[in-house]
């Protein structure tokens, strides 16, 4: 298994994982392989070093592994690569618990705020007005991004 360090046209960086370099080759060429930030096809390999399982003694192979990692920006501001993991986490929580009702958000939202039908955790699409006459009638309302990766497993 490969696994390379890619990033958009856009800078939005991510992990791909690939049987061998001919795979990640043959799927790059075929438009397989997307940002799943904001969907771009325009993807670069970027430089990376080699996994290496070195155990010095007993005591590091029973370490525990850290479960999360990040890019260091050198000191320059936050670490947007940690960022861009919570954001993608955090948007799949969302995603993974709360039906998608689509256009019928705003309909939807004003229906539970009324009680006329059953309260449930909702998301869809509403215009920025309709989402401001939303938030004025008492309706809590969080504008999310659109990001095309969210609803789909990275691999």
């Amino acid at each position: 298994m490969k696994v390379l360090n890619l990033q958009c046209a856009n800078q939005h960086g991510f992990e791909g994982w690939f049987g061998s370099e001919d795979d990640y080759t043959s799927q790059l060429a075929r438009g397989l392989v997307s940002c799943p930030l904001c969907g771009d096809v325009h993807i670069q390999k970027k430089l990376s070093a080699p996994r290496l399982n070195l155990r010095a003694s007993r005591q590091d192979a029973e370490a525990p592994v850290a479960s999360e990692v990040a890019m260091s920006n050198h000191g320059e501001g936050p670490d947007l690569a940690a960022m861009q993991a919570r954001i993608m986490r955090a948007l799949r929580e969302v995603v993974a618990n709360t039906e998608d009702v689509g256009e019928r958000f705003a309909s939807e939202a004003r229906a539970m705020h009324h009680g006329e039908i059953e309260h449930r955790q909702i998301r869809g699409k509403a215009s920025p007005q309709e989402a401001l006459e939303l938030m004025e009638e008492g309706i809590e309302v969080i504008a999310l991004p659109s990001i095309p990766g969210v609803k789909e497993t990275l691999q």
